[in-house]
């Protein structure tokens, strides 16, 4: 699409399913990157932190001298965070068993699986605005972590059952749900609009 034909993407690629997050962004034309060392920050207009498990992307963030580039990145730049990539944007994980220590980007409080192990992954859909009125958005819920507490600038963007799942804070945008499994890109619009285009 002309809209985005001159945007670069980085997704994080530490662990995860980062290559689905390609995958839709090449359905929008949008030109994907890598990201798994520091420099690589320094050629995208926007990163993506995907879904995986939080513990290992914390431990690799580490391992591969990210998080202070991270920490850097995410105070001006856009970042979305799905899943596993809202825990590490929060600013606290309750219950934190296994030590995962978030970037303290987001201001919300989060646990971890908050809506059950992944046999109890579920679909359901969504009524959000995206600015252009109320839409049907699919959202896949996998070890899907829930938010227990919103800062005063957070902005709550949708909600399942009561509890809100998609938030957006200044550069910042974060989904307890994945939709990159599929082919609908309404919520990377929304991303690439939003937040990385302005």
């Amino acid at each position: 699409m002309k809209e985005f034909k001159e945007t670069r993407i980085g997704v994080l690629a530490l662990q995860g399913d980062f290559e689905r997050h390609c995958h839709q962004l090449g359905l929008l034309g949008v030109e994907s990157a890598p990201v798994s060392l520091p420099g690589d920050l320094e050629r995208i207009d926007g990163l993506i932190i995907p879904g995986g498990e939080s513990t290992t992307m914390d431990h690799l963030i580490d391992r591969f001298d990210l998080r202070r580039p991270l920490l850097s990145y995410g105070r001006s730049r856009p970042i979305w965070g799905t899943c596993a990539g809202m825990i590490m944007l929060a600013g606290r994980v309750e219950d934190n068993q296994s030590g995962v220590e978030p970037l303290g980007l987001m201001d919300i409080d989060i646990v971890r699986t908050g809506y059950g192990r992944q046999v109890f992954s579920f679909e359901d859909t969504l009524r959000v605005d995206l600015g252009e009125g109320e839409i049907d958005l699919p959202a896949t819920f996998i070890r899907a972590p829930r938010i227990t507490r919103l800062g005063r600038t957070v902005s709550c963007l949708a909600t399942y059952r009561g509890t809100p799942v998609l938030v957006s804070q200044r550069n910042l945008l974060a989904s307890s749900f994945h939709t990159e499994l599929e082919d609908d890109t309404r919520l990377l619009k929304y991303f690439l609009r939003e937040f990385v285009l302005p």
